[in-house]
């Protein structure tokens, strides 16, 4: 049986809304409620919601207050977490997941301590320096751009999480956690198109493939 903890305690300042991001109308109900509907076709039955101050929970999920940084609020999810020898840890401003990557991250986890959607890097990437001078143009055929959801083992999940303020606030992503820890962690090829609302363009894209989604 694996656990879901859905990160849904950011602000939403870059996306100018009157609300906390997750709570965000997007296609007829909040953005949240699209990644808990994902995750209950994906048959995890326990989810967990780092939130905001003064929001509640969707019927059926556990609420906690979200941490000071996005790494502190899945270290408080997990510690309400009944259950589980696997943890998905996906962010709810990811409204297009579907049932597939849920399952596809706890398929990869048979072999590795975490497993990550991302999605193979199509544009050519450079390295600069502050000056902006490009120092290196790296190999696009081995980066991935990383996404949710992460699926992990929860015992590597809690020891990686089991560090100072300080590195949490460091972390980029909770894999990353892990691989520092020394654990192992694969890729699972994902598509553009679980991206990150962030902006408000991203909003009206997200808007118009779910709503092309339901119509099909």
């Amino acid at each position: 049986m694996a656990v879901a903890l859905l990160v849904a305690a950011g602000s939403g300042e870059r996306l100018g809304a009157d609300r906390p991001k997750a709570f965000v109308v997007l296609a007829g109900r909040p953005m949240l409620e699209w990644s808990v509907e994902a995750l209950r076709a994906a048959g995890v039955a326990e989810i967990v919601v780092a939130l905001p101050p003064g929001r509640s929970p969707p019927p059926g999920c556990v609420g906690v207050p979200g941490g000071a940084t996005r790494s502190a609020s899945v270290r408080n999810a997990l510690r309400a977490a009944s259950g589980g020898e696997d943890v998905i840890v996906h962010d709810a401003a990811r409204p297009l997941v579907t049932p597939a990557h849920f399952t596809a991250a706890l398929v990869a986890l048979e072999s590795a301590d975490a497993a990550i959607a991302a999605a193979p890097m199509t544009d050519t990437v450079k390295e600069a320096g502050e000056d902006r001078r490009v120092t290196a143009t790296l190999d696009r055929s081995r980066l991935w751009a990383i996404q949710t959801p992460q699926a992990f083992r929860r015992h590597a999940l809690e020891s990686a999480l089991a560090v100072d303020d300080a590195v949490l606030a460091a972390a980029t992503d909770d894999a990353w956690l892990v691989e520092r820890a020394g654990g192992t962690v694969r890729v699972v090829e994902s598509t553009p198109e679980n991206f990150k609302v962030t902006t408000a363009h991203d909003l009206r894209v997200a808007e118009l493939l779910l709503c092309e989604r339901r119509r099909g």
